[in-house]
């Protein structure tokens, strides 16, 4: 099919989601530079958007979400679990819980040991405090003050909240004002990406104030579908818009940024990409690859429910007259509980003595879920505890399902296959379990709902992780970097094996990091649009 050519330009970044919005930004900030931003979404036009529980909203929505699934696995017990993905300029910055997490400095220094110079801890911490506009006491670890993401704790604090952290203390464990600072073990309240109660996502930070420099265009409604490769050279992209096949031409760098999800679905697409995968469906092998698609990384998630013994949770308070109550108090305010996101208080946790840092993270919240994966709420007054294994052993995969661009790719996590991923969920566990025993929760503590009183052994406990975990969609690892040949890009992230091309989005991680994901990605959309422009002065 013949595609209509639509421009040249010197940039084309694929993908308008956070790793999207910054590279847009840096990149035409000179003035030298022509950009192009391509993005299958749209605009994000919500007024939900904004509002931090307006996640609850937009979760399953098709126009914010791809909503895409896993293949049913035998160590989830065969059911499909959703993996979000945000869809729209902003990317999953527009849908999330807006957690804040660095991750700690072993994660960034053993990615150097695997092979990527310039990602050691050291690196990257001055780029964490380059893009964040933290907003907290000054403490022994500097934190940025002037960069384009708000960064601030959680400003509600209800009495159970308090009382959850004075529960983590009698079982003897610190709490901790900064778990971005010196050191992350402890518990504390949430640091979340929000301004004046309003969500500070990656559209609002970082596209919004370049939108306006003549060299850079965004376009929306362009669903790239492959790229053009001349003498081994990325040269372009071809693209799905409004029922045509269109064109584009760049002329210096194309950059992928669709996520961990569809950055591996495209280079496949493209014949880029493991000749095993791509004979049997048909796409010509341009480039082997055996990497794209493998080592795909998520957090898998349990979480763990207690019935409240009064009507003082989020259940009640987004009901009937609360929730228009609360509703006005965000209106007039900006506080209350539609300031709030995933989480509440959180928990670092170290389930074995011997290690060097935090192995677990707990996220407490005063609600509880009917339906955990579309985040709907129970009637009843409950509080949740979800707990996740911060670096995760297990490996799954991103693959094309078919020649077909818009057929959604297979997504197969294989959670909880290795051992030390199953011993580490169930010491997570049971050591949440152990805070929500103590006695500041006893007043609020009716009974455990979920797994319940008669989860005691080893097997109970995996039984439950099996039967109802979900992922807390942080995919990640699927064009990792790195120097042995499964690595899909070099230490500064091009594709190996193709001339001016990159990836640069979470799927570049080589492991995962100590938490959610989102602050890290930001941090690799700083550090990539770095090495772009640097490549740009020597060329």
């Amino acid at each position: 099919m013949t595609a209509d050519a639509l421009g040249s330009f010197d940039y084309i970044i694929v993908g308008g989601g956070t790793a999207g919005c910054v590279l847009a930004n840096r990149l035409s900030a000179s003035g030298r530079h022509s950009v192009l931003l391509l993005e299958a979404g749209g605009e994000a036009s919500s007024p939900w958007i904004a509002i931090p529980a307006g996640f609850y909203k937009l979760l399953t929505n098709p126009r914010y979400n791809w909503n895409f699934q896993t293949e049913p696995e035998p160590g989830t017990m065969n059911r499909a679990i959703a993996i979000p993905r945000g869809k729209g300029l902003g990317g999953s910055t527009l849908i999330n819980g807006m957690i804040w997490v660095q991750g700690q400095p072993g994660d960034y220094d053993g990615w150097a040991q695997q092979g990527c110079p310039g990602w050691r801890f050291d690196d990257v911490a001055p780029i964490f405090r380059r893009l964040e506009r933290y907003v907290g006491p000054a403490g022994a670890t500097p934190r940025g003050r002037h960069g384009p993401v708000d960064i601030r704790e959680v400003v509600e604090r209800p009495a159970i909240g308090t009382a959850f952290l004075e529960a983590a203390a009698a079982a003897g464990h610190p709490l901790n004002p900064d778990y971005n600072g010196a050191r992350q073990d402890g518990f504390g309240y949430y640091q979340v990406n929000q301004r004046g109660g309003r969500r500070a996502d990656a559209a609002r930070a970082y596209l919004a104030p370049a939108r306006t420099r003549p060299n850079l265009t965004v376009r929306t409604g362009v669903h790239v579908t492959g790229l053009t490769l001349e003498n081994g050279r990325a040269t372009g992209v071809t693209a799905r818009q409004d029922g045509r096949t269109v064109a584009f031409k760049a002329t210096s760098e194309v950059i992928l940024a669709a996520g961990a999800i569809q950055s591996p679905q495209i280079l496949e697409l493209s014949g880029i990409g493991d000749p095993a995968i791509l004979g049997p469906l048909g796409l010509p092998v341009r480039v082997a690859a055996p990497g794209v698609g493998a080592n795909y990384l998520d957090h898998f998630c349990t979480r763990l429910n207690w019935r409240v013994t009064r009507p003082m949770t989020l259940n009640e308070d987004t009901r009937g007259l609360r929730l228009v109550g609360h509703v006005l108090r965000y209106l007039l305010a900006r506080r209350g509980i539609l300031t709030f996101g995933t989480g509440l208080g959180y928990g670092f946790v170290r389930t074995r003595a011997d290690l060097d840092g935090p192995d677990a993270q707990f996220f407490f919240m005063h609600a509880s879920y009917a339906n955990a994966a579309e985040r709907k709420l129970e009637p009843h007054p409950g509080m949740t505890l979800g707990v996740t294994q911060l670096r995760p052993t297990s490996r799954g995969s991103v693959h094309a399902r078919s020649p077909d661009p818009l057929d959604a790719p297979a997504i197969r996590p294989n959670m909880l296959d290795a051992e030390e991923d199953q011993r580490c969920m169930i010491d997570a566990m049971r050591l949440g379990r152990t805070v929500m025993e103590q006695a500041p929760l006893t007043p609020f503590r009716a009974y455990e709902m979920s797994p319940g009183d008669a989860c005691q052994t080893d097997a109970d406990w995996l039984a439950f992780a099996r039967e109802t975990g979900q992922t807390i969609y942080h995919s990640a690892g699927t064009c990792r970097m790195g120097t042995d040949p499964g690595a899909v890009v070099d230490h500064r992230l091009r594709v190996r094996g193709v001339e001016n091309l990159r990836v640069i989005d979470a799927s570049v991680m080589p492991a995962m990091v100590s938490g959610n994901t989102q602050a890290a990605v930001f941090m690799i959309a700083e550090k990539g649009s770095d090495m772009v422009l640097a490549d740009a002065r020597t060329r």
